[in-house]
């Protein structure tokens, strides 16, 4: 139902990448069949683990933390303000997971990259 109300808001020219981890739901028949008719393009993690895939994970998470909170007036706005988010998640925002570069920097970088967040405290069982 939410894909189908969605479809309904699609504007009549559209390039989409639907991305999303191995549920059930995502893979159905059906719901990869409405997604074809619209021809958009679908991407899944190979195993259901987002930790695969932690890029578009991580984006998905800032775009819906940081722009899904306002209500835009256009389609071309909402895609203006992605448009303007994606580029600063490569090419400003500085990442703890590779070395606090940006992705842009990271990838032009050979070697290993340090990760600098926090590991999880260690369970100590008795």
């Amino acid at each position: 139902m939410a894909l189908n109300m969605a479809f309904l808001q699609l504007p009549e020219v559209y390039n989409l990448i639907h991305h999303s981890d191995r549920g059930i739901q995502y893979c159905s028949m059906a719901y990869t069949n409405l997604l074809s008719k619209k021809s958009i393009r679908i991407s899944m993690t190979q195993n259901g683990d987002p930790n695969e895939n932690a890029m578009a994970e991580r984006l998905n998470g800032i775009l819906k933390q940081e722009l899904l909170k306002k209500k835009y007036q256009s389609y071309q706005e909402a895609k203006t303000e992605i448009d303007i988010a994606v580029k600063i998640y490569n090419e400003k925002r500085p990442h703890l997971s590779c070395d606090l570069l940006t992705p842009e920097r990271a990838h032009a970088e050979s070697g290993i990259l340090k990760r600098h967040w926090k590991k999880e405290k260690e369970i100590i069982t008795e």
